[in-house]
């Protein structure tokens, strides 16, 4: 578990112990001070420790570098609904601006959905930074927000009226076997368990 005692101390004196003393472009007097933890860090560490406790038993949050909070994966695997049996890989980038900045969140997997893009662009108000419905971002949002808001788009959030895949919404209204097909042949070919 990555503690914020144990990032203060990676980020202090040159980047610790293990790396064979190696201090490359260090020099001069700033050289012996210790490197500030950004808000951003201070909150990520934070946040990450609270989503292990409450993630969704549909998701899979993984960490490439767990000394990189700000880069991950989510998985999520519905567990009924249109979506169920498929695996849907999202990629979650937290800028240096979070928490006055949403994360840009992008749908790594192909799916026919009315709110993800077959190219992966995500319509979810709580991604924007503004947003007309007054959901948007707010600096008091975190990353499970954007967690469970993005696992609700595979059950209860789904927006036929409001869709970024218009050609999804429109073959739903008119023909919801046909959408319901498509869906099952997009999950086949691309989001297997």
């Amino acid at each position: 578990m990555i503690t914020l005692a144990r990032k203060k101390k990676e980020s202090g004196s040159g980047g610790g112990g293990g790396n064979g003393g190696s201090t490359t472009g260090s020099t001069g007097p700033l050289s012996d001070t210790p490197k500030r933890i950004s808000i951003r860090e201070f909150l990520l560490v934070k946040e990450v420790q609270e989503l292990e406790q409450n993630l969704p038993t549909t998701c899979k949050v993984t960490f490439h570098d767990p000394n990189v909070l700000s880069e991950f994966t989510l998985v999520i695997s519905p567990n009924e609904g249109f979506w169920c049996g498929g695996r849907f890989k999202f990629s979650i980038l937290v800028p240096e601006e979070y928490n006055m900045a949403p994360p840009k969140v992008k749908c790594l997997t192909k799916l026919w959905h009315p709110n993800i893009s077959v190219e992966g662009d995500i319509c979810l108000s709580l991604l924007r930074l503004n947003s007309i419905d007054g959901l948007g971002w707010a600096p008091t949002r975190r990353l499970k927000d954007v967690i469970w808001g993005l696992n609700s788009l595979f059950t209860d959030l789904l927006n036929f009226d409001d869709p970024l895949n218009i050609e999804a919404a429109e073959q739903y209204s008119k023909d919801k076997e046909r959408f319901q097909a498509k869906v099952r042949e997009y999950v086949s070919a691309y989001a297997r368990r």
